[in-house]
């Protein structure tokens, strides 16, 4: 399965649905955390349309998701 490219706002909803906070947005940046377990995670998402392939399979690692989990969600 192939990384998808996606609109950013596609992204940042999906991420809320797994628990991720919108901290602030700073021109093209939104910043999303979470807590898990004793630490926060946080993940910076670039405010493209569409976001690169490459940038959203980072942030996904970043957001300790893995593609099937992450298209649960969308």
């Amino acid at each position: 399965m192939k990384v998808p490219s996606l609109p950013y706002t596609q992204i940042v909803k999906a991420l809320q649905r797994d628990g991720w906070i919108v901290v602030r947005q700073r021109g093209s940046h939104i910043r999303l955390q979470k807590h898990v377990g004793d630490e926060l995670l946080k993940i910076t998402v670039p405010a493209h349309r569409p976001v690169k392939r490459s940038t959203l399979a980072h942030l996904l690692k970043q957001a300790r998701l893995d593609l099937e989990q992450f298209s649960e969600l969308l």
